[in-house]
């Protein structure tokens, strides 16, 4: 439970206030808390009676810790005694925008209006008529006839001008609250309640400074100008409570106060009144019905609250508390439990649905905590707004400048938001006229056009400004600034003056840990490079609480995630697509992601979404855009199942470029030509590709340059390293190398794990096809073993290996021997995969006695038989076949299934660099893939390290 406020109004009294003052009710320990709850919370029947017993369990009080006498760790509980309680409410969900049909429709058609209104009322009394008996509501239903007839009577009068003063706006949009606070005070009536409702418009006194009307529906601004006359809104607020309050029996007179306060427990809830207040309407300081117009509810709240002296203000919404993002665009947002004020006006300011910044003020001044809490969670203790943000005098002070990272724990920002369907205005080249007069005239058209300026930013050196303004402000603000600048456009002193015609959007970071510390906006930037965002505008506030871009609209989701996961407000997700995921290579991999989940979350902070799974014919996607599947249920099940589809890659592709996560990867685990045409347009979306498959890594040359292209221009990544080796370093290894300066010269060794198999396998007694089919059942092989045994799976990894040399080699390119004669190379073979391979086999019996007596006569000179490549960076000439080596070579002690590779190089002389292990099977080549996974996970992540 807060204290009760510190400081009170500017034009309170010090004195201690009387105990039949408001500020003081019925001598009540404890001073008022106001609550604030809006349409969404008071949308039919049972809301209101939710609404209703909250406010009854809050005036009760609640349990509050207390310190043991003995000053042990050991806590005892008090209970706060009962709470004066004050409902601020809005009107019912919908009812504000039906009442300005009936005034608009009143233009046209009298009739219509008339059906808008019935509507209107009706469904109000329907809601009231449920909530209380008819001694209670008839009389409140009178008065709402009685309103609806007087609303009849403003607007009918508006065909006869054709146009809506703001003032008649104003007025009939107001009674939706009136309506709501006497439903709400009806429903607690009903069940015993002390409680009396309290129409602002009878003491909250304003003065408008800006334009009349409501505003536009869910603006920042749309509060702005209205400001309490607080004199006179004490004076009346005083008299409300000395008059009406007494009547209705809220407020008890003081003989009666001292008796309730020795009164019993029960009669004790008696000393705590409720009131319930309409939010939104006030009275000008003319006398006229008016409005805090939009968004105005919250800022009664906190009048009300500075004007009773309040402890707290607690804003009821139907999320938990105010998030660190708008979690409809990313799903790991969560509840900040502290802002400052000034964080959570920038957060407002930005588009969060926080409250409006003008709201805070009363708080502000009389440093009354605002909390921000779920009214269908009532439990969870929210977003707690108290304190002022340091200066920036303040923190600079001691001059000392930390990187954020250095502070392990400590997240400089508390959210990200933004603000959508803005556009740029921008003028170029004016530096004739000189940069000061330029930005005092542009500023100033501005100005006088009544536009809402959200950002500047100027380059002196060209006398050029751009400024962020509302989408729909867009042309208008144009043509004051041509208008403007007519003399200098005709002159050719001013270049050009332009306006965006695509959507943008304003995404912000915000936060008081962002002064004094280096690295922020650094991080912010390279998380939306990284996800592909381009940056239009930028700017940095003056107070360092917040750095604002502008970025395509069709981009904001994505910004929003990225910069989310790179403060480390989030786990890293990685949003992933598998293609070949019913084969034993996908399977696999499945297998390994459900098994080292967890792991990733605890140990690396990283998540992996399979946003979609895809066979040879099938597919399956998430149901909305980077929604995850469960990879734990059966694969193939779920692709026989009624969502899967037919492969369709351009509906797939259409859903990755949809996908609002900023890290998407494809995992390709296909043996597919076609799906390796689509590397380049994935990455020029930025979309990041694994490829265990070589077919785009020993493809067609141009094919290939231009995926690297497109891999360089969009900072994506493609991650091979499986297409080599299987989880061997292979491909790691040798980039090392030549990053480092190294010069290779020779590359050699054996890269078929099936080979080595094979002619480790077959001896004297275990012919060469028997050898083969033992490496066909242990899945050392590939799909097609002749992919094996004619050398070209051996020769497309040798030309992934030239290429990353540098050299510009083809499969053609590369001399190599085939163990096949051309009749079984070539043949087609009939029947499902189990009978082709039994063919296979039966076929490669005729290669037994040729292949043994090859095996013999290398036993005779102590050699064993190796599948052996060769490049030569020198020559640039490539080859592979099958050789006898003694033991000198590196291959001679190969065993089983391994790959090896031998790298010659300048600094490796006496003896090469070798890596050499185990590399055929799906497992391992699934390990591969799954390496190549996180590289791109941590690559993701390094600016959270």
């Amino acid at each position: 439970s807060s204290s009760s406020s510190s400081s009170s109004s500017s034009s309170s009294s010090s004195s201690q206030p009387s105990p039949s003052s408001i500020t003081r009710p019925n001598n009540s320990p404890n001073p008022w808390e106001v609550h604030k709850f809006g349409g969404a919370s008071l949308a039919d029947a049972s809301l209101y009676k939710t609404v209703g017993d909250l406010l009854i369990r809050e005036s009760r009080g609640r349990v509050l810790p207390s310190p043991s006498a003995d000053d042990s760790p050991t806590t005892t509980t008090t209970a706060s005694g009962p709470i004066p309680t004050m409902a601020v409410v809005s009107a019912r969900a919908g009812m504000t925008d039906q009442l300005v049909r009936v005034v608009d429709s009143a233009l046209q058609d009298m009739t219509q209006a008339e059906r808008e209104l019935d509507l209107a009322l009706s469904g109000q009394l329907s809601i009231l008529r449920s909530l209380a008996s008819p001694s209670i509501a008839d009389p409140i239903a009178a008065r709402m006839e009685k309103d609806a007839k007087d609303i009849l009577s403003v607007v009918q009068s508006l065909r006869m001008i054709r146009s809506v003063p703001p003032s008649v706006m104003e007025v009939v949009t107001g009674f939706g609250e009136i309506w709501s606070a006497q439903t709400l005070y009806a429903y607690l009536k009903e069940g015993g309640v002390r409680v009396a409702w309290l129409d602002a418009r009878d003491v909250l006194i304003v003065k408008s400074e800006g334009n009349a009307g409501l505003g536009e529906k869910g603006s920042s601004s749309s509060t702005g100008g209205v400001v309490p006359l607080w004199e006179e809104t004490e004076r009346r607020m005083q008299a409300w409570w000395e008059g009406e309050a007494v009547r209705e029996g809220v407020h008890v007179e003081d003989d009666n106060a001292d008796a309730d306060a020795n009164a019993n427990d029960a009669d004790a809830d008696h000393t705590a009144p409720i009131v319930i207040a309409t939010g939104f309407v006030a009275t000008s300081s003319e006398g006229v019905p008016t409005t805090l117009k939009r968004s105005g509810s919250d800022y009664s709240a906190t009048i009300f609250a500075k004007v009773t002296h309040a402890s707290r203000v607690t804003m009821w919404k139907n999320t938990d508390g105010v998030y660190t993002a708008d979690p409809r665009r990313v799903p790991e947002a969560f509840s900040i439990s502290s802002l400052k004020y000034d964080e959570a006006m920038e957060l407002a300011y930005f588009g969060a649905q926080v409250l409006h910044p003008l709201a805070m003020v009363p708080c502000i001044d009389s440093n009354i905590p605002v909390y921000v809490r779920n009214i269908f969670n009532p439990a969870f203790e929210g977003t707690v707004i108290q304190g002022r943000c340091a200066s920036l005098s303040e923190v600079n002070k001691d001059g000392k400048v930390v990187n954020w990272r250095s502070k392990r724990g400590v997240i400089p920002i508390k959210g990200i938001t933004s603000v959508d369907r803005v556009s740029l205005l921008t003028l170029e080249g004016a530096s004739v006229i000189g940069g000061a007069e330029v930005a005092e005239r542009f500023m100033g058209s501005m100005a006088d056009a009544g536009i809402n300026v959200l950002m500047v930013t100027q380059a002196s050196s060209e006398s050029s400004i751009t400024v962020v303004v509302p989408e729909d402000q867009g042309k208008k603000a144009l043509g004051a600034l041509r208008s403007t600048f007519e003399l200098e456009l005709s002159r050719s002193n001013v270049n050009a003056i332009s306006l965006t015609d695509t959507p943008m959007s304003i995404v912000a970071i915000v936060g008081e840990g962002m002064a004094m510390n280096s690295g922020v906006s650094a991080s912010f930037m390279s998380s939306l490079a990284k996800a592909n965002v381009n940056i239009r505008v930028i700017a940095q506030g003056s107070s360092e609480r917040q750095v604002a871009v502008v970025v395509a609209g069709e981009d904001t989701s994505r910004a929003l995630r990225a910069a989310h996961m790179a403060f480390t407000l989030s786990q890293t997700t990685c949003s992933v697509v598998i293609l070949g995921g019913t084969g034993k290579l996908g399977s696999a991999l499945i297998r390994q992601l459900n098994a080292q989940k967890e792991s990733l979350k605890k140990n690396l902070n990283l998540g992996v979404c399979v946003s979609a799974i895809a066979s040879r014919k099938k597919m399956i996607m998430g149901e909305s855009s980077g929604l995850c599947l469960s990879t734990s249920a059966d694969v193939d099940e779920m692709l026989r199942g009624e969502k899967a589809k037919d492969l369709d890659m351009e509906a797939l592709t259409a859903m990755l470029e949809a996908d609002v996560n900023p890290h998407r990867v494809v995992v390709d685990c296909t043996n597919d030509d076609g799906i390796a045409g689509f590397y380049e347009r994935w990455m020029s979306s930025g979309i990041n590709v694994i490829s265990p498959g070589r077919r785009a890594g020993a493809g067609p040359l141009s094919r290939y340059d231009a995926i690297r292209e497109a891999q360089r221009a969009n900072s994506a990544e493609w991650q091979y390293e499986s297409s080599v080796g299987a989880a061997l370093p292979i491909l790691t290894t040798l980039r090392d190398l030549l990053q480092t300066g190294d010069e290779v010269q020779r590359l050699r060794g054996c890269v078929s794990g099936t080979m080595a198999y094979v002619f480790r396998t077959m001896d004297e007694d275990t012919p060469f096809s028997e050898a083969v089919r033992q490496a066909m059942e242990k899945d050392f092989t590939e799909n097609d073993v002749r992919e094996d045994l004619s050398g070209y799976d051996a020769t497309r990894k040798i030309v992934v290996l030239a290429r990353e040399l540098g050299l510009n080699v083809s499969m053609e390119d590369v001399e190599v021997e085939s163990l096949l004669p051309d009749d079984i190379r070539n043949k087609e073979y009939e029947g499902d995969t189990e009978a082709m391979r039994a063919a296979v086999i039966e076929d490669l019996k005729a290669l037994d006695g040729p292949m043994l007596e090859r095996w013999r006569e290398a036993r005779r000179d102590d050699r064993e038989l190796r599948y052996k490549f060769v490049i030569d960076v020198a020559t640039g000439k490539c080859s592979c076949k099958l050789s006898a080596v003694d033991s000198k070579d590196t291959l001679y002690r190969l065993r089983n299934n391994e790959n090896l590779v031998a790298f010659e190089t300048t600094r490796y002389t006496t003896s090469p660099l070798i890596v050499k292990g185990a590399a055929a099977g799906p497992e391992l080549a699934a390990a591969g893939i799954f390496a190549d996974l996180l590289r791109l996970g941590r690559a993701f992540s390094t600016s959270q390290t």
